[in-house]
C-alpha cells in the first residue's frame, strides 16, 4: 500500500508539473496575459508605457552588452522613460551608433559609454573604477551581456569563455558596484534594482553535472550545454545576493529574468546546428527584440515589482526556476567558490589597482 501509494503520488505530481508546462506553453503562444497584466507578446514599450510619469527623476540604469539585441532595445527604451542611461560595450564603435539612434528618438537623453570585456578581470575592474569615477548614481543595474560559443575558448585568465563572460564577469561587476546602489538607494530613498538576465535553458542542467571547476576549465565542452550552465549560475547568483541583501536590511533587490527565446545574435549562432527549414519553422515562435527586452524593463521599472527579490521572471510574471537553481545550499557554495577564486585571481595580478570588496 505504501509502496502503490507513494507511485501514485510520484505520477500525480509529474501529471501535475506536466499539466503545469502544457499551460504555460499554451498561454505562451496565445500572447496570454497573466497576473501582472503582461504576456509573451508585450513589447519593451508597453509594460513602460505607464511608468514615465510615476518614475523619480535622475534615474541612472548601467546595462552590459547594449550595443544590440536586447540590450540595446533595452536602452532605448528606458533612455525614451527619462532613465539616464550607461551602456558597457566591448565595442566603443557600435555602442556610439547605439546613443546616436537614441538620441534622435529621444533628444534629451543621456547615454554614457564605457568600455568592458566582461572576460577579462582587468577590463571589468578598469570599468568599474571609470564608472565610480563619474560619481553619478546607481538605480538599476542589468547585468544583460551574454555570448555563446560552439567551440571552446579560453579568457586571458584561462576561464572557459562563456562562464566567463556571463558569469563571473557580471558578479565582479555586481560586487564591485554593489556598496554604490546600496549608498544611492540609502540616500535617495529610491529602492535599487539588479536584473540578471538568465534563459529558461538552466533548466537543462543536472545537479551531478554542475561543477565549479569543470566549468572554469571547459571540461567536456558542449558549446549548448556551457551556455545552460552559465545562465544556471546567474539564477543562483540572484539567490544568494538577494538572502545577503536582506540580511544587511538593504534597500537593493536582485531578480533573474528569462526573456524568451528572441531573433538575435545568439540564436542566429545555433542556426547551423539544425536545417534551414526547421529554423524557419522555429523562429515563427521567437519573439521579437522588443518583446524579448519587455521583461527586464518591467522588473527595472514598474511599481509591481517593488520589493520583489531573489525572483525568476518569465513574460513579465514571476514563474519558477529549476529546483536546482532554487538549492540555497548549491546557491551560497557557488558564491563562495566564486568569491574566493576571484579574490585569489585579484590579488595576484600585480597591476590591479582597484579594490575588490571582502
Amino acid at each position: 500500500y505504501v509502496v502503490l501509494s507513494s507511485t501514485t503520488n510520484a505520477l500525480s505530481l509529474r501529471d501535475s508539473k506536466a499539466g503545469q508546462s502544457m499551460k504555460a506553453t499554451l498561454r505562451y503562444l496565445a500572447g496570454l496575459a497573466g497576473p501582472s497584466g503582461f504576456g509573451s507578446n508585450s513589447t519593451a514599450e508597453q509594460v513602460t508605457q505607464d511608468c514615465s510619469s510615476l518614475l523619480p527623476s535622475n534615474l541612472t540604469a548601467l546595462i552590459t552588452g547594449g550595443t544590440s539585441g536586447i540590450g540595446a532595445e533595452t536602452a532605448r527604451v528606458l533612455a525614451k522613460r527619462g532613465v539616464r542611461i550607461v551602456i558597457g560595450a566591448r565595442d566603443l564603435r557600435k555602442a556610439k551608433e547605439v546613443r546616436e539612434k537614441i538620441q534622435k528618438e529621444s533628444p534629451h537623453a543621456e547615454v554614457i559609454l564605457l568600455e568592458i570585456d566582461l572576460s577579462s578581470f582587468a577590463s571589468v575592474q578598469r570599468f568599474c573604477s571609470e564608472f565610480l569615477a563619474l560619481d553619478l548614481p546607481l538605480n538599476i543595474l542589468i547585468n544583460n551581456a551574454g555570448m555563446y560559443s560552439q567551440n571552446l575558448e579560453f579568457s586571458e585568465e584561462k576561464i572557459e569563455m562563456t562562464f566567463a563572460t556571463n558569469y563571473l564577469g557580471h558578479f565582479l561587476v555586481t560586487k564591485m558596484l554593489l556598496e554604490k546602489m546600496i549608498d544611492t538607494a540609502k540616500k535617495t530613498g529610491i529602492q535599487g534594482r539588479i536584473i540578471n538576465v538568465s534563459s529558461v535553458i538552466h533548466s537543462w542542467v543536472k545537479r551531478s553535472c554542475f561543477s565549479f571547476n569543470d566549468m572554469l576549465c571547459g571540461k567536456n565542452y558542449n558549446g549548448t550545454r556551457a551556455y545552460a550552465k552559465s545562465k544556471l549560475a546567474t539564477i543562483l547568483h540572484v539567490k544568494e545576493v538577494a538572502r545577503q541583501l536582506k540580511e544587511r536590511n538593504a534597500n537593493v533587490t536582485i531578480n533573474a529574468v528569462h526573456p524568451g527565446i528572441v531573433k538575435t545574435g545568439i540564436i542566429r549562432a545555433h542556426k547551423g546546428l539544425i536545417t534551414d527549414s526547421l529554423f524557419f519553422i522555429a523562429s515563427k515562435l521567437l519573439k521579437s527584440i522588443s518583446q524579448g527586452a519587455s521583461t527586464t524593463c518591467y522588473v527595472a521599472l514598474s511599481e509591481q515589482t517593488d520589493g520583489v527579490s531573489g525572483k525568476y521572471f518569465t513574460d513579465c510574471n514571476e514563474s519558477n526556476c529549476s529546483s536546482l537553481a532554487n538549492d540555497e545550499s548549491e546557491a551560497r557554495k557557488l558564491w563562495n567558490d566564486t568569491h574566493a577564486l576571484l579574490h585569489k585571481r585579484l590579488r595576484q595580478a600585480t597591476n590591479s589597482k582597484c579594490f575588490f570588496p571582502t
